[in-house]
């Protein structure tokens, strides 16, 4: 343990094979601490390895349900752990039914195959965070635009920033994506979240979808084209024709398949249609 009682380690990936696919969601673990643990509906992996090695921490980056819908299920099977989230996610882990009635308009029928139970957090396990935390090895900073609650992790030791959804999908050695579904994409916001991680200066980035890169400069730089062509495409107003670059991007076989998991394009265009209306209107 450290001086502030954190058992650090080496960044640890888990595959939690979402739905029984690979390379779709992954859980980071390092020492006690758990970062995006991933759906309830993906825990039959996970969990064998928790009951292991309990969580001191479960840190959220934002508390979409592909990160953080089995939060509330390990708070109740690991009662000391703490819950690491953004003021603004905060409410919604402690009563989820908005973050859900949110979710099943997108996802309808499917919501229990997809993601499980979603169950509330007690309000009292929870360390909300703004952003410039520093706690133990970790540094904490906001990082919008994805989604407005969103935070990003810098452990010191290794130079890993975990970074959840603002550094986009990448699964393999792949293209760099830009997952933009609903309610709150901010392409503006996401861009200067991507200056705030480069300053970081990190040795490499832990990306929910999918793995740990090295190749930071490179990487970011090619989120920032991504973005800028998302944004054209959408401007254009024809789901169908983004839908389809979308997919040719991600490409085909079983890591065309991954994308298409972790990144649905449908919703990709739904969010930013949304954000482009609410720049017109302003």
């Amino acid at each position: 343990m450290d001086e502030t009682g954190f058992r650090d380690g080496e960044p640890q990936l888990i595959d939690v094979r979402h739905l029984g696919r690979p390379h779709v969601i992954g859980a980071w673990r390092v020492g006690d601490v758990l970062v995006d643990p991933g759906p309830s509906s993906s825990l039959d992996t996970l969990m064998p390895m928790l009951e292991r090695d309990p969580p001191r921490v479960i840190a959220l980056t934002h508390i979409h349900l592909d990160h953080a819908g089995s939060v509330g299920t390990l708070s109740r099977r690991f009662p000391d752990a703490e819950v690491w989230v953004h003021e603004r996610g905060a409410p919604h882990l402690s009563d989820p039914s908005r973050l859900l009635d949110s979710a099943t308009r997108l996802y309808g029928e499917q919501m229990q195959r997809l993601w499980g139970e979603v169950l509330p957090v007690p309000a009292e396990r929870l360390r909300v965070l703004r952003g410039g935390e520093r706690l133990g090895p970790f540094r904490v900073a906001y990082t919008p635009g994805h989604a407005s609650h969103h935070v990003s992790y810098l452990h010191e030791p290794s130079g890993r920033a975990f970074t959840g959804d603002v550094a986009g999908v990448r699964i393999g050695a792949g293209l760099v994506l830009a997952p933009t579904p609903p309610p709150d994409i901010d392409l503006e916001a996401w861009r200067a979240s991507i200056d705030t991680i480069e300053r970081w200066r990190p040795r490499s980035l832990a990306v929910t979808h999918f793995g740990g890169f090295d190749d930071v400069a490179e990487h970011l730089d090619a989120l920032r084209r991504h973005l800028d062509e998302v944004q054209a495409w959408a401007a254009e107003g024809d789901e169908a024709s983004f839908v389809a670059r979308v997919r040719a991007r991600a490409g085909a076989g079983e890591t065309g398949g991954a994308y298409g998991q972790a990144l649905p394009g449908e919703q990709s265009f739904q969010g930013l249609a949304r954000y482009l209306r609410k720049r017109r209107q302003a």
